[in-house]
């Protein structure tokens, strides 16, 4: 008989926590023509990671579901300098795979157009 709760517990399933979301991971990379290459981890749900504005980040990704094309950018005016910088973004939003690459004209370009999800 002593089974007869934690049975009513599994049917009824009000012993069970509340699901959360899978946490989400990601390596971000820039690679720039000077041959510069930054690296950093992002994690959100909670925000950490080695980013350095990582709250912002998660903020920013939130905001677009996680996919990097719906990311508004800011209003800034970069220079025409044309300086291409390569972005990668590698790994999972939510528990879904992530996997991101564009290339910028410029520094400028990419830490506005990612909304400094890419400024590391």
């Amino acid at each position: 008989m002593a089974l007869l709760p934690f049975a009513a517990c599994l049917m009824s399933l009000s012993c069970l926590a509340p699901a959360q979301p899978p946490a989400s991971t990601l390596q971000l990379t820039t690679h720039d023509t000077a041959n510069r290459i930054g690296s950093v981890v992002l994690t959100c749900e909670p925000a950490g990671g080695t980013h350095p504005k990582h709250d912002k980040a998660c903020a920013v990704l939130q905001s677009a579901g996680g996919d990097f094309s719906r990311i508004q950018s800011r209003h800034q005016m970069c220079t025409l300098i044309y300086a291409p910088v390569d972005v990668t973004a590698v790994g999972t939003w939510r528990g879904k795979p992530v996997s991101y690459r564009m290339t910028y004209a410029n520094r400028c370009e990419a830490d506005r157009d990612s909304d400094d999800v890419f400024a590391f």
